[in-house]
């Protein structure tokens, strides 16, 4: 497990390393998503979260399977996805486990700076603009829920 979120390095969808040192000063929106879940319409709400407050907020999507193999696809077919259905522009990541015995490094970072594991696809971890500081919210509260939008405005 990292020290730090900013000791993080991930691979994009598109397979290049991404140094998670490159965000500091920036708030993200770290999300486990999956292409076939009844939450999915969500990217689209991340997306226009992304495009409004990208000058506050920096989203990052994961692709997991770990509810009901709702997220089957390769990173190709998961990258065509969500261009093709949500014009997705905010950073993806290659697709990784979010809990279990095979839980990602940052899934388990994050679940130590706030005692939640994801109740579901796009669960939201909001990490503070120095990364010391974890927000969890459950899968059913959407992107744009004013108690997101609220703590990325300050």
């Amino acid at each position: 497990m990292p020290d730090s979120i900013y000791d993080v390095r991930m691979k994009s969808l598109a397979g290049k390393e991404v140094d998670f040192s490159k965000y500091k000063g920036n708030k993200l929106l770290i999300v486990n998503t999956a292409s076939k879940c009844g939450k999915t319409p969500q990217y689209a709400g991340l997306e226009k979260l992304h495009e409004q407050y990208g000058n506050k907020v920096t989203v990052l999507g994961f692709p997991a399977n770990n509810f009901l193999w709702q997220e089957p696809g390769t990173n190709d077919e998961i990258a065509d996805f969500c261009e093709r259905n949500y014009g997705v522009q905010f950073q993806m990541f290659e697709k990784i486990s979010v809990k279990g015995d095979d839980q990602h490094p940052l899934y388990s970072w994050l679940q130590s700076k706030t005692g939640q594991k994801p109740d579901w696809n796009f669960a939201k971890y909001l990490v503070s603009e120095d990364g010391t500081e974890v927000e969890f919210f459950k899968s059913s509260v959407q992107p744009l829920d004013p108690k997101i939008v609220e703590k990325i405005s300050k």
